[in-house]
């Protein structure tokens, strides 16, 4: 039993790829943050060498893995106990894991590694993984209509999406290169209303069978009048258009007005997830 250490991409995905591929709505993010560094490269989240990790049982099976785009937390797999704790060990011994500012785990995987870390810790953010389970329209309908971002709109995304990121406490800026993928294939749309955008929903390619909804960004000058469930509601529809049979989202567990309109919508909880920082 043993975790292998790299920053060779390759070699990940050699190794660890067909564990986290086969649990394609558990390891959403790992797989559309794969996707988007053999797409753009090992600097699309910064300048920073991103790295990875896989787990090797007893009987020499891989059961999961791990990967970390700095400055972003490292995220892990659905992985075996035993993993976890010899993870919470190697945070003493794997120069790799040094300079980790954090980690998103599942939460009880997230709490022994808070335990095992050998700092003070606390809970940046706690969040829910959702699928879609039979979409509802939004009752009412918000006034307006929904229509794909171009490039034109631009500087309004990177406006918008800085301030998601502020808000949301992400690391680093939004990107033009980000979104300028996203537009490529109809995976930013926009909520219009008296002819003026007032909300965005974007949403993953579909990797395996499913694809993730997010970030959804109202402005605070047009929040409360169902923008965000309009425009959620769209985006949900073109992810299943797309190919996706599993659609996702993740929201933060301290958000209720978000919780409520996936709710609605007809999101159902999947799993909890927890990201532990340094206090």
């Amino acid at each position: 039993m043993t975790w292998t250490f790299t920053t060779d991409l390759a070699a990940y995905l050699s190794a660890a790829g067909p564990a986290v591929a086969a649990r394609p709505v558990s390891h959403t993010m790992m797989l559309t943050v794969t996707d988007a560094l053999l797409r753009r490269g090992t600097g699309a989240y910064g300048d920073a060498t991103p790295f990875f990790g896989w787990w090797t049982g007893p009987d020499g099976t891989v059961a999961g893995g791990l990967l970390c785009t700095p400055p972003f937390p490292v995220l892990l797999a659905v992985l075996p106990e035993e993993a976890v704790r010899e993870l919470g060990a190697a945070l003493a011994t794997e120069p790799l894991l040094a300079g980790a500012h954090g980690f998103n785990a599942l939460r009880p995987d997230a709490e022994v590694l808070a335990e095992a870390w050998g700092r003070p810790t606390r809970i940046a953010e706690e969040l829910r993984l959702y699928r879609l389970d039979g979409l509802a329209a939004p009752d009412p309908a918000p006034a307006g209509r929904v229509r794909p971002a171009t490039e034109t709109d631009l500087p309004l995304l990177l406006e918008w999406l800085t301030a998601f990121n502020a808000e949301a406490g992400v690391p680093g800026k939004a990107s033009e290169t980000f979104l300028r993928d996203r537009i490529s294939y109809g995976g930013i749309l926009l909520w219009e209303h008296a002819g003026a955008p007032v909300s965005l929903a974007a949403f993953s390619r579909t990797i395996g069978s499913a694809a993730r909804v997010g970030p959804v960004y109202t402005p605070p000058g047009h929040r409360g009048r169902g923008y965000a469930a309009g425009i959620t509601h769209a985006a949900s529809e073109a992810a299943y258009a797309a190919g996706a049979t599993e659609v996702l989202l993740f929201t933060d567990l301290a958000n209720p007005t978000s919780n409520g309109i996936y709710l609605r919508l007809g999101y159902t909880p999947v799993e909890d997830r927890a990201e532990i920082v340094p206090a």
